[in-house]
């Protein structure tokens, strides 16, 4: 009875915040002002902190311009867990343009959607992402394309780092970076959480989100470990396949060693 009472006070916290920022946000994109890229930070650590989610970050945000963050994938909190760390926008199914509640999120982010099944707009997407690339924008890309376990990584879709080929041209020094980014699920209530209980934080897309949402909200307290890796440069002399190849290894490196309790080489090496 007292998660439940918890859950309804945190939504209803949540729905304030939501209203009173809504609309400036909407403001902001109609009239493309600045802030309508740091109030979706502002709103997502509010989230998280009512979600309980506790966010730890290693390594830091690449400051050269055009970025391209490239990470894992394990559920919808992957999100809200990068949004309260940095002001970036995403790259997502089409789809998630009509999910209750993230949906209107993702349209108010200002999220990049893309029809995968529909091939004669995949350039002007591409172009799209290219175009937000070149204009300081930090971009978000899941190139596994779907979710995990939260245990591994799946393979990644090379097709995907096409944005980062489109948006060369347009970099003021011919090169765009790709930075890979590590999310892990380590604990729960302050204890590890185990292989067998990831689930708990994961969402590999056969559970309803509403449901998988609640589920959260009453467990509450999970904590996600965040890993900046080494950014990899791409520019007009490039292999797109050598690169995520790269990128894949260092993420895949970063998970594995976060999720094994150690940190990863490069926070070994410094100390």
């Amino acid at each position: 009875m007292i998660n439940w009472i918890r859950v309804a006070l945190y939504a209803i916290l949540l729905a304030i915040v939501s209203l009173t920022l809504m609309p400036v946000q909407l403001v902001c994109l109609w009239l493309d002002m600045k802030p309508r890229r740091f109030l979706p930070r502002f709103w997502h650590r509010i989230a998280c902190r009512l979600l309980g989610l506790r966010v730890r970050v290693h390594g830091e945000l690449d400051r050269r311009r055009p970025l391209l963050i490239s990470a894992n994938h394990v559920s919808w909190k992957d999100i809200m867990v990068l949004s309260s760390i940095a002001d970036v926008v995403f790259v997502a199914k089409s789809d998630v343009r009509d999910w209750p509640v993230f949906g209107i999120l993702a349209r108010l982010q200002a999220s990049v959607f893309i029809e995968r099944e529909q091939k004669h707009t995949t350039g002007h997407q591409v172009s799209e992402i290219g175009r937000r690339l070149a204009d300081g924008e930090v971009v978000v890309l899941f190139p596994e394309g779907t979710t995990s376990d939260g245990n591994r990584l799946l393979e990644i879709k090379t097709s995907l780092f096409g944005a980062a080929a489109s948006a060369v041209p347009q970099s003021p020094t011919g090169v765009v970076h790709v930075q890979p980014v590590a999310i892990s699920y380590t604990g729960i209530h302050g204890m590890p959480m185990g292989r067998y209980y990831r689930p708990i934080a994961a969402w590999p897309g056969d559970t309803g989100l509403l449901p998988h949402l609640f589920g959260v909200l009453r467990e509450g307290a999970i904590d996600v470990e965040v890993d900046f890796g080494e950014a990899v440069d791409y520019d007009r002399h490039s292999n797109r396949k050598t690169i995520s190849r790269l990128v894949e290894q260092r993420i895949r490196n970063m998970l594995s060693d976060r999720l094994r309790g150690r940190a990863p080489a490069r926070e070994r090496t410094a100390a």
